[in-house]
Order: C-alpha cells, then sequence, then structure tokens
C-alpha cells in the first residue's frame, strides 16, 4: 500500500485552530516539531477521503485542518497500520491506535443540522490513527507513505 501526504497542519497551543504549514519536520521523542502535541513523540494522521466521506454522508463541508489531525493522507488506508510500521518519506512511524472521534470535536463540528453525537458516530473508525515517531526528518505535501 502507498500513499502521500496531501496536507499537514499544526497548532501552537491546545485549543487554537489548526493552521495549514507546507512543510514540517517529525522527530523522534518530540512528534511534529512546533505543534501544541510537540514532545509527546506521537503524531495523527487521516485520510483525505474520509473526510470527503464525511462531508458527503453529513452535508457539512468542514475544512481539512478541522479533525484536528495533523498529517491529512491521500491514496493509503490508515486503519491497517495499526499496530505496524510504516514510512513517511524517509521517517518510520508506528500505528498504535485509531483515532476515534470524541465528544470534543463532535461538539466543534455540530450545526443546527448536525449533531455532536451525529458528528462522531460519522467519523467512528473513519477519524485517522495516532502514530509513534520512531524516526526524524522532513516532510511536506507530496511526501510518500508506504508500510515497512
Amino acid at each position: 500500500m502507498n500513499g502521500t501526504i496531501h496536507s499537514i497542519y499544526m497548532a501552537e497551543k491546545r485549543g487554537a485552530a489548526q493552521q495549514q504549514v507546507p512543510d514540517a519536520r517529525l522527530t523522534t521523542a518530540v512528534g511534529l516539531e512546533g505543534d501544541r502535541y510537540a514532545n509527546s513523540g506521537v503524531v495523527t494522521l487521516i485520510e483525505f477521503e474520509e473526510i470527503e466521506k464525511f462531508n458527503e454522508r453529513t452535508g457539512l463541508g468542514i475544512t481539512l485542518g478541522a479533525t484536528g489531525r495533523n498529517i491529512v493522507t491521500q491514496g493509503i488506508p490508515l486503519n491497517p497500520l495499526v499496530g505496524r510500521q510504516f514510512r513517511v518519506g524517509d521517517v518510520l512511524l508506528e500505528g498504535f491506535e485509531l483515532c476515534e472521534p470524541c465528544a470534543t470535536l463532535g461538539q466543534r463540528l455540530a450545526t443546527d443540522q448536525v449533531s455532536g453525537p451525529d458528528v462522531v458516530r460519522a467519523f467512528t473508525h473513519s477519524a485517522g490513527i495516532r502514530a509513534y515517531v520512531r524516526g526524524s526528518g522532513a516532510i511536506a505535501p507530496g511526501t510518500p507513505i508506504r508500510e515497512s
């Protein structure tokens, strides 16, 4: 299975809106440098295709950064990477759990037409994965993603 990075997002502090960045650096024991969760050694990924499906199912039209995930991928299913190692460019990652939607995400994306619980249900098992960063290197949109 192969795919690419579609886009990269980070927020400087918890609660701040995610901002798209043109490139970034993943570092062992840090994660995504400059992100609110730096020093956790973890990065989050979500499939572009799942965000599109969510928008189609709910009619919401959320932006890619609204999910709170760091790396939006394209062309590679992420759920099968839980419990496996894979590479983003030259950086080794290890998927360790599904990044299931929480009530906070539901509340943040809810509208008068789509409730918070409906948002959570629509993203259940399709809101991406968390992965340990096991190497260091630069990433950017177009960076290949492949199983190790």
